[in-house]
């Protein structure tokens, strides 16, 4: 019998695996000669002319052991290595790349899937193997086999290194890659592998550094090339990142995304023309134009004529968009974009043609209104004109709300009313709550306003006055007349409206009439918090939650509240209704991974209110954190966007990412953390806890030290109860949904952060990017001053003072003071600047306090001036405190006419750190002059 052989693998090309008869007949050629062989191939393996033939072994069926006998196992081992797995091999390389070919957009480069599947999985790879230790140990194991052998070998000591660092052990990743390019310097492995360890670790700059010294070693490397490419995207490095995308494209001038990733570099560097050319060039290259299911070429030509746009090639563009529109799979973004083209040239009767196609796809765009008016040429003062073309659309989409609501914005006189009228029927007979939302806005013209509540008003009254309900049922009347006292509830509950008595009898009608409506309890506890009593608010807000159980809104709502008052237990449990308990760090654990940025800030800041520093800094950490998370999370799209070629919605991430910490919910966490770290910086001991009202005293007083002594036990019992919850969910799980080993957190509590030894350092980590990202932002300036003034830098906060000195006062005096009591003089070229910039503010010849008390008489009427004025003069002379507290007690008989500013006295007196008596006094005043308010109370 003839032995067996692998079966030869054929060449592979398109051709190959186009043409049906030759890959069928390979694959049945090699199943046939080894699969279905298998048991002639090994009975061969058999040499039983050793043992002579014996005739009578044919009579009877053989039975015994014989013929069970055992095959060589090196014949066995042969046969298996070098016939069976060679086949099988041959026969998955065939199939893997006839699949290539017949997914990949380019036939002519059937790697292309092969290598995108071998980078998604590369970037797969490193959760694949957290989740699955074994893998990793595995690749370990083999790299120490290998070393035992070559212990000097680099390239594998740089592998070991990456899985390890993978495994999350960064210091002992980092010790074997710095062995790796001891013993082998001159490898590009040792230095991609270095550098995908630095970018690993965020460090981003010495990660560059290692991905260019090897790619000095191997010019050529695409993965390396590529890594560096993404990296100086990261960074922003347009000038790298152009040219390392040149020599990508360069080396593929074929494959699309690099002419793409080319032409997005470009553009981003502010070279639009150069952006423009790539495309084209590329354009001018294919042979045949794509067909119209071509997503990625679609997108790249709304691309190109985006960027023909924003050069101001108006003109071009739209000649461009004219001849390619009709082969774009995203129409609207034609339409718009045309429409958008012809009414900046000033064409613009075929504006009005393009606007009013774009109206009738969606009759409720208001922007399409205001293009079609401009498109008309009507001007803003013709009423007459523009109310006519909002009722052709009114006519022509009867059920519409944006061409009815947009005229009430410019109407006046009866035109206004009776269309007011109109409206306000139409939609509270249909019950639509957010009526009021959609109508305030009309409330900065007071004589409209004033009509808007006469008009309401005259719904509700007996007998009706506007005739709005008459013949209507007795049902509908009833929820007509529900409606209308919603909404007035909601009129006089308005800041510009406001009549908080008037608007809880309202609010108490509609209550009477719908008792199960969830919007009017909530805005009964709306009402509740404009008083000033909180407590009642969160109450009215969780019996409106109770209204609706299932809905996640109202849940969330009363839990705000809840944080409001200062009620974090409460609030965290009613978030636990929907968040998956079972998550590591239970309730909150699983807010913390759901980047739940709104309740991390409203718990941090009722924890500051408390002066529980420690939870209070957790959360802003946390908050920077998932910010810093949105930062890096954008390094996956840079490769993903091209793949996909959604190149239009990349770029606008990118701006996007560039003003992240522009986000208010950033600004907002950050200035409350600053405030932390000043409190901590001025009053240490609160690093222990908070501490009641009065032990404020000196550092030796038996008040403070017993004060400070429950403090901390107080801390110690939190830390307790902490610990027994994370014992206890360890012992019912140590895993997430995913099957992930989650870590738990091993300061819960803040404890570390509050423990830090210098706040002023740590402040500066939130206020350096809120600086940079809203300089506009008094509150952050004021901060930053605060932090520049306590750590004794007067150069530095020089800028802030002079953007902010004509709203805070105390800054120009707290400056001035401070330039006074140096104990060493300023170097001369600083204290030039200081003196010439200062000069500016307050002249050197002018009195302080002279210049202060002036102030203070000019503004008498104002209370936040006043409270300005008597800070300064509290900090010149520290004699005059106690007429300071008279004077701002004072300010509570007919200056103050807000919660808000009659608060803000009151934090002043503790910034003035004034004695209980004084903060009594205020307090009782203004609990007097607002006695539904619980805000005044003092712990």
């Amino acid at each position: 019998m003839s032995r067996a052989t692998s079966t030869s693998a054929p060449e592979l090309s398109p051709q190959f695996c186009f043409n049906e008869k030759l890959l069928r007949d390979f694959l049945r050629l090699s199943r046939s000669t080894i699969d279905d062989s298998i048991t002639q191939n090994l009975n061969a393996l058999f040499t039983p002319s050793r043992e002579g033939f014996d005739p009578s072994s044919t009579a009877v069926r053989q039975t015994d052991s014989k013929a069970g006998r055992t095959i060589d196992p090196a014949a066995c081992q042969s046969f298996k290595d070098n016939v069976l797995f060679p086949s099988w091999q041959t026969r998955s390389d065939v199939l893997n790349y006839c699949a290539g070919v017949a997914t990949s957009p380019d036939p002519d480069d059937p790697d292309l899937v092969l290598r995108q599947t071998e980078s998604a999985r590369d970037r797969e790879r490193v959760v694949d193997e957290r989740l699955d230790p074994c893998l990793s140990s595995i690749g370990i194991k083999t790299a120490e086999q290998i070393l035992r052998k070559n212990p000097n070998h680099g390239d594998t000591l740089a592998m070991k290194a990456l899985i390890t660092s993978n495994l999350g052990q960064q210091e002992e990743a980092f010790a074997m890659a710095k062995e790796a390019l001891k013993n082998d310097m001159k490898s590009h492995i040792c230095w991609h592998v270095y550098g995908l360890l630095y970018r690993a670790e965020k460090n981003y700059e010495e990660a560059i550094k290692a991905y260019r010294f090897a790619l000095r070693i191997e010019p050529e490397s695409q993965p390396i090339q590529r890594d560096l490419a993404l990296l100086q995207m990261q960074m922003r490095d347009y000038q790298g990142y152009i040219q390392s995308r040149t020599t990508m494209l360069q080396a593929r001038p074929a494959f699309r995304q690099n002419w793409t990733a080319l032409a997005i570099a470009h553009h981003l560097a502010g070279d639009l023309e150069e952006a423009e050319k790539v495309l084209t060039t590329y354009e001018e290259t294919l042979k045949s134009t794509p067909p119209v299911s071509d997503m990625e070429h679609s997108e790249a030509v709304l691309y190109k004529n985006s960027i023909m746009a924003e050069a101001g090639k108006l003109e071009k563009a739209l000649e461009h968009l004219e001849t390619v529109g009709h082969r774009i799979t995203d129409v609207l973004a034609v339409m718009e974009m045309k429409a958008d083209y012809l009414l900046r040239l000033d064409r613009k009767a075929e504006a009005e043609v393009a606007y009013t196609a774009l109206l009738d796809r969606n009759p409720e765009n208001s922007m399409y209104y205001d293009a079609l008016i401009r498109a008309k040429g009507i001007p803003d003062n013709d009423h007459k004109a523009l109310k006519a073309v909002y009722d052709s659309w009114v006519e022509k989409n009867p059920r519409g709300d944006a061409p009815r609501r947009i005229p009430l914005d410019f109407l006046e006189g009866e035109d206004f009313k009776q269309a007011a009228d109109a409206y306000l029927q139409r939609m509270l007979k249909k019950g639509v709550p957010s009526l009021f939302a959609n109508i305030k806005s009309l409330y900065t013209n007071t004589w409209k306003r004033d009509t808007v509540q006469e008009l309401v008003e005259g719904y509700v009254s007996v007998p009706q006055t506007n005739g709005s309900t008459e013949g209507e049922a007795n049902g509908d009347n009833k929820d007509f007349l529900s409606s209308s006292h919603y909404f007035l509830a909601q009129h006089y509950n308005y800041h510009l409206s406001r009549n908080l008595t008037k608007a809880m009898e309202h609010v108490d009608k509609a209550i009477e009439l719908s008792p199960k409506a969830v919007e009017y309890q909530m805005t009964k506890a709306r009402i509740w918090k404009h008083y000033g009593n909180l407590e009642k608010a969160a109450e009215e807000m969780e019996k409106a939650r109770q209204l609706d159980e299932k809905d996640r809104y109202i849940n969330s709502k009363a839990a705000k509240y809840q944080l409001r008052n200062n009620d974090n237990d409460k609030a965290l449990e009613n978030m636990s209704k929907f968040t998956r308990n079972e998550a590591v760090g239970g309730a909150m654990g699983d807010l913390h991974e759901m980047q739940c940025v709104w309740y991390l800030t409203e718990d941090g800041e009722a924890y500051l209110r408390q002066k529980k520093l420690g939870l209070a800094l957790k959360r802003f950490h946390g908050i920077y954190n998932i910010f810093d998370t949105w930062q890096e999370d954008q390094f996956d799209f840079h490769s993903f966007s091209l793949r996909k070629g959604m190149v239009r919605a990349y770029v606008d991430m990118v701006r996007w990412e560039d003003r992240l910490r522009q986000h208010p919910f950033f600004t907002r966490a950050a200035l409350s953390a600053i405030r932390a770290y000043l409190l901590l910086h001025d009053q240490p001991d609160l690093a222990h806890g908070p501490l009641p009202n009065g032990a404020d005293g000196d550092a030796d007083s038996a008040e403070r030290k017993k004060a400070l002594k429950k403090a901390k036990k107080e801390q110690e019992r939190l830390e307790k109860i902490e610990a027994d919850k994370r014992a206890a969910r360890k012992a019912a799980s140590t895993k997430g949904g995913d099957g992930e080993v989650k870590k738990e957190d091993p300061d819960p509590l803040g404890n570390k952060l509050v423990q830090t030894q210098d706040p002023l350092k740590e402040a500066s980590k939130f206020l350096t990017p809120l600086l940079e990202f809203s300089p506009k932002s008094i509150e952050a300036q004021n901060l930053g001053f605060e932090v520049y003034l306590r750590r004794g830098k007067h150069t530095n906060p020089y800028d802030i003072t002079v953007t902010s000195a004509n709203l805070v006062r105390r800054q120009i005096c707290a400056r001035a003071q401070a330039l006074d009591g140096l104990s060493e003089p300023l170097p001369p070229q600083v204290a030039e600047v200081v003196n010439a910039e200062f000069e500016t503010l307050l002249p050197k010849a002018q009195n302080l306090d002279e210049w202060n008390e002036s102030f203070l008489s000019t503004h008498k009427d104002s209370a936040p001036h006043t409270q300005a004025a008597l800070t300064c003069r509290q900090l010149l002379k520290a004699d005059s405190k106690a007429q300071c507290e008279k004077d701002l007690t004072a300010t509570l008989d007919s200056q103050v006419d807000s919660i808000e500013t009659a608060l803000a006295g009151l934090q002043l007196l503790d910034e003035w750190k004034s004695d209980q008596a004084a903060k009594a006094a205020y307090a009782e005043k203004a609990k007097s002059k607002w006695p539904e308010s619980s805000v005044f109370q003092l712990n």
